[in-house]
């Protein structure tokens, strides 16, 4: 469990694991440099329950944090929780008795999200992975049968079991210094998983507030440009782009965009000079001719509208004339129904 300023809900957090039915574990903390009272919090668990080992650093992010807790497992299997949510109390339970009846390298379950200001639970298709569920079955499968399924996969820690020493082995790591780090530590397994299983329950709840790293729209965003370079050159390592180079390249185009609308304003241009920096180095590339064959249109517009913009106030107008065609389509629409009931 990495700890970063989880004063707020790090008690609700520890004590689902601390009071889980499977009671033969140990809860690996990292507090990364909080300057709350998360630290001392821990240190009176670790008091309390020898199960609860603690460690310190100086604040180097979530995957620095998680890197330094699997370097010190010593269990059969490791899971990953984060500070501020919450797990039911005899998830490991069962994810343990499946995972060793099954002897599998990883289990893959659901999770649920929770508004904690609304008091409200609500469903997101990315962590449901009904897709998966469907094509999987009930059968244990390895990554060679995925085919782009391995694309319908949430990348996140908390919605997997893992066995300790097919990790160990995989030599995985989470990224550091960046958010959005999990998604390494994902691809860095699932090239070299043979034995998975989709559990179709929903163990996890995952809460979402206005502190959450990931929901943050803050300038670390920018770190997905990062991300997306490391992830097709996990794919390039292991002998797999060539087999999915459609899919990455449209994939990479369409996950930055979609992060820069998702950042605060303030932090905008900056987004605009990495994105643009980044697709610049495509246009001198050996396989910018594969990308604009393989890139379907509307990503091609994308590129296109970064890398001609004179600067980030020409690409704005780009940008925000895409946003207003799209609105006014929607309100004609909106206004041609509202006709309709009268005629």
């Amino acid at each position: 469990m990495p700890v970063y300023n989880a004063e707020d809900f790090l008690a609700e957090s520890i004590d689902c694991i601390l009071n889980q039915t499977l009671d033969d574990l140990e809860l690996i903390c990292v507090d990364d440099g909080s300057v709350d009272s998360s630290l001392e919090m821990l240190n009176d668990y670790a008091e309390k329950d020898s199960r609860v080992k603690v460690f310190h650093q100086e604040n180097r992010g979530g995957g620095a944090a998680r890197n330094v807790a699997i370097e010190h497992a010593v269990g059969e299997y490791i899971y990953c929780m984060d500070a501020d949510d919450m797990i039911e109390l005899d998830a490991l339970e069962i994810l343990y008795d499946l995972s060793a009846e099954k002897d599998l390298d990883m289990v893959i379950f659901q999770a649920i999200n929770y508004d904690d200001k609304l008091d409200k639970y609500y469903h997101n298709v990315y962590y449901d992975m009904e897709e998966l569920a469907d094509f999987v079955g009930n059968e244990v499968f390895g990554f060679d049968d995925l085919d782009d399924y391995i694309f319908k996969i949430s990348v996140t820690p908390w919605c997997k079991f893992y066995r300790t020493k097919f990790v160990k082995d995989a030599d995985a790591k989470f990224a550091e210094g960046l958010i959005f780090h999990d998604n390494i530590f994902y691809w860095d397994l699932i090239f070299k998983a043979k034995r998975m299983y989709f559990l179709r329950k929903f163990l996890y709840i995952r809460r979402r507030h206005i502190a959450s790293s990931t929901g943050a729209g803050d300038k670390r965003y920018i770190s997905t440009i990062t991300i997306n370079n490391m992830i097709i050159q996990r794919f390039i390592d292991n002998n797999q782009f060539d087999r999915y180079k459609q899919h990455l390249y449209n994939r990479k185009i369409s996950l930055i965009y979609r992060r820069y609308g998702e950042v605060q304003d303030q932090y905008k241009p900056d987004f605009y000079d990495a994105m643009k920096e980044d697709f610049s180095k495509l246009l001198d590339a050996s396989v910018y001719d594969e990308f604009m064959e393989l890139a379907y249109d509307h990503n091609i517009k994308r590129f296109n509208d970064v890398v001609k913009s004179r600067d980030f106030k020409d690409f704005e107008k780009r940008y925000n004339r895409k946003g207003n065609s799209k609105n006014k389509k929607s309100l004609k629409s909106k206004v041609k129904k509202v006709l309709r009931k009268f005629k």
